[in-house]
């Protein structure tokens, strides 16, 4: 079997490296979809949600770093182009969303999509001892779940 240069199977790698190029993809739109809620948010709920969705762009914007990174430190390449990420994105697209409710709800959709990815990776990785990328996935998973559960709590309030 051959290794790669931090001792994994260079075919499974492959594989978690594929993956990890499908997420990075979804998270470049979920980035872009964040954005546009930043800028076009209206209503009562404007200041708290402005700042709520900058949080989360920052935030998804240094998670795109450590995936294109753990895709090179696998042996890979990090998809690059948006042709690409449209190409292999999984998530549903926001665009010129000003109503609060649907941004949220955008949000939800958007983070269980990731989580599936997410969780297909880990399961792959731990086939492979890959404790890097299973860090990662795990990081990224339970910051979700809460993110996820605060949101509902925001949509349940506001019905």
């Amino acid at each position: 079997m051959k290794l790669n240069t931090i001792g994994l199977p260079v075919e499974e790698s492959e594989f978690i490296i594929v993956e990890l190029n499908v997420l990075l993809s979804s998270y470049q739109i979920y980035y872009q979809s964040l954005r546009g809620l930043h800028w076009n948010i209206r209503g009562r709920r404007f200041f708290d949600l402005h700042l709520k969705f900058e949080e989360l762009y920052n935030d998804s914007q240094l998670k795109i770093d450590l995936i294109a990174e753990r895709v090179l430190t696998l042996g890979g390449r990090p998809l690059h182009t948006f042709e690409d990420y449209i190409k292999f994105n999984q998530l549903p697209v926001g665009k010129n969303i000003s109503n609060d409710v649907a941004g949220i709800e955008l949000i939800v959709n958007s983070l269980s999509q990731l989580l599936k990815i997410e969780r297909e990776i880990l399961s792959k990785a731990s086939e492979i001892n890959d404790e890097g990328t299973n860090s990662m996935m795990s990081d990224f998973i339970v910051e979700q779940e809460k993110t996820i559960w605060m949101m509902n709590a925001w949509l349940e309030e506001s019905l």
